[in-house]
């Protein structure tokens, strides 16, 4: 133990590990005083939207996990039983394009095959016999994590599945074992080993996605204000009657005259025209 500890690896180590507990503890702590001082204060900070927006996060991101973890355990079990599949070279190669492919990328091209116009659209609005809404909010959030997370867990539990002794699989031959049988005492056990760390590093990714939610709330809050303004001003009004109450009687009250300096016979002055002379 003491030769351990002498370790300058050891101790380099020990270091970090105090430099980061020191660095997380000391922002807690910070916290914590902070929110002593004036406790009614801390406790206004966590208002509905807040505490919405921290339940959503976390309800996303546990089903993001369940979705991703549950299949990747079968996928990665059906590739290590298979070996000699034609077409588990290229099935693996596919599986590590989402971990270098940007999110945005990966965004854009899930929003062209399932948002409002995307190639399906057409397809889901007849099967779904309605218009269909497209994929946004936490559908669009789900799909988004699986497409990411589904491979990479694959691929963590096919590693683990790679570790199994070739005596044992030889032995569960020998002894005529069957399908739930090998699952059971061969390949659980080390999937049960990894399970911890792949659900939790995809977990991890699941709070990233935070702002989404922020971003749901204001888009119903502009959707609202889009149908108020919709409803306050008429189909013929004038948008400067909105705007100002009332219609400019003299040309020169127009705002549009006031600021590029005259007028158009057929409308106001295009800032356009204005710049480059023409249309």
């Amino acid at each position: 133990m003491s030769a351990a500890i002498r370790d300058p690896r050891v101790r380099a180590g020990v270091a970090a590990i105090a430099v980061i507990v020191a660095l997380i503890g000391g922002a807690f702590i910070g916290l914590a005083v902070e929110g002593a001082a004036d406790f009614a204060r801390a406790l206004s900070a966590f208002d509905a939207y807040y505490v919405r927006v921290a339940i959503f996060t976390l309800w996303q991101a546990a089903l993001s996990t369940l979705l991703s973890v549950a299949p990747a355990i079968l996928v990665a079990r059906a590739l290590s039983r298979h070996p000699a599949f034609t077409g588990r070279g290229l099935v693996l190669r596919l599986f590590a394009l989402p971990l270098a492919l940007p999110a945005i990328v990966a965004a854009l091209g899930i929003l062209a095959l399932l948002g409002r116009a995307g190639y399906f659209a057409g397809l889901l609005s007849w099967l779904l016999g309605g218009d269909w809404p497209g994929i946004y909010g936490l559908s669009g959030i789900l799909v988004a994590h699986v497409f990411f997370n589904l491979p990479l867990a694959t691929r963590l539990f096919l590693e683990a599945l790679g570790t199994v002794p070739t005596d044992q699989w030889r032995l569960a031959s020998q002894l005529g074992m069957g399908v739930a049988p090998s699952f059971r005492l061969i390949e659980w056990p080390v999937l049960r080993s990894a399970l911890p760390a792949v659900a939790g590093l995809v977990l991890r990714s699941g709070p990233m996605t935070g702002p989404v939610a922020e971003a749901r709330e204001f888009d119903v809050t502009a959707a609202d204000a889009i149908v108020e303004l919709d409803s306050t001003i008429d189909a013929h009004e004038d948008p400067l009657v909105a705007r100002f109450g009332q219609a400019p009687s003299d040309p020169a009250d127009d705002p549009l005259v006031v600021r590029y300096g005259r007028a158009d016979a057929r409308n106001a002055e295009d800032p356009l025209v204005i710049r480059f002379g023409r249309n």
